[in-house]
């Protein structure tokens, strides 16, 4: 079993998986939770899950949940994912103006990630 943790900003995964695993909770932007991921690789973290997962474009939804390893040393591998993730996010999203989604879409929006952090804790055993 990977020692890792959960690191998001859809309070729908925080509260489903809290009691079970270590959740990093953030009230960021989707670019933001990358962001963090980003200075977590810097510590010594590695990717357990690919940050662009899914279907949907980084600028079709707010939210985005990461499984982070535990590491000891810069994994290069997950800095280079993390980095073009980040480019391709802020490609997404340049020029174009934040999405005022309602409170049904926003829900919707977070089942989806929800679903992705199931599937992906299921698939991979952690």
């Amino acid at each position: 079993m990977k020692k890792f943790f959960i690191l998001t900003n859809n309070p729908m995964v925080r509260d489903r998986y809290y009691k079970e695993f270590e959740v990093q909770y953030f009230s960021v932007d989707l670019l933001g939770i990358l962001k963090y991921a980003r200075d977590k690789i810097h510590l010594g973290y590695k990717l357990g899950t690919h940050p662009l997962s899914g279907s949907v474009k980084p600028n079709e939804t707010p939210y985005k949940s990461i499984i982070m390893c535990y590491g000891d040393a810069l994994d290069l591998d997950s800095l280079s994912i993390i980095e073009n993730s980040i480019m391709t996010a802020e490609k997404f999203l340049k020029g174009k103006r934040p999405c005022k989604w309602n409170e049904s879409v926003l829900k919707d929006f977070q089942i989806i990630d929800l679903s992705l952090m199931n599937s992906a804790i299921k698939d991979n055993l952690f």
